[in-house]
């Protein structure tokens, strides 16, 4: 680059181009800096509180739908087509695999190793199988026409069924990994 001289002298002009290279260097600097902190990683919540996070809707709505059953019997087993002992297996179930989900994912934030996280894993997955086996059900006694009516017009189903074989499949998720 090459600038004119300066009323100064030629000193001056020396002066002003080491300014200038400086200052492009200090500007380079800066520009990597701040792709640095445009770069920026938001902080990652520890897998077992994002999952936890997940368990908490879930749970509510299983358990939700459990105490609508209650008190069960079977008049109301009758007038749904079903048997009464299913009516009381779907009832209970819902109930306890949101409890089972709830208490397994809590213990398995508090407990990390041992045998006591390893029960907190094993209800887990078991209330998640449940939870699979109760929206089969749901499902099946609709009577849908196909799958893709299952998917595109009983979403909540759908919804619930993934979430309880997301848990039924992977269990407590641990820190680290």
């Amino acid at each position: 680059m090459q600038l004119a001289a300066t009323a100064f002298g030629a000193r001056a002009h020396a002066n002003t181009c080491a300014n200038i290279a400086n200052t492009f260097q200090t500007e380079e600097e800066f520009l990597m800096n701040m792709s640095q902190v445009a770069t920026f990683e938001i902080p990652k919540v520890p897998a077992p509180f994002a999952t936890f996070l997940l368990r908490i809707p879930l749970a509510l709505m299983f358990f939700q739908q459990g105490l609508n059953k209650l008190p069960v019997n079977g008049a109301v087993a009758d007038a749904m087509g079903v048997p009464y002992i299913v009516w009381w297996f779907a009832a209970y179930g819902e109930i306890g695999s949101a409890i089972g989900l709830i208490v397994g994912g809590a213990v398995g934030i508090v407990v990390t190793t041992g045998i006591l996280s390893n029960l907190a894993d094993l209800l887990t997955r078991f209330s998640g199988i449940t939870m699979t086996c109760v929206v089969t059900g749901v499902i099946w006694l609709a009577l849908p026409g196909s799958l893709m009516d299952v998917i595109l017009k009983d979403y909540l189903h759908l919804s619930l069924y993934v979430g309880g074989l997301y848990f039924a499949l992977r269990g407590n998720t641990k820190y680290g990994i």
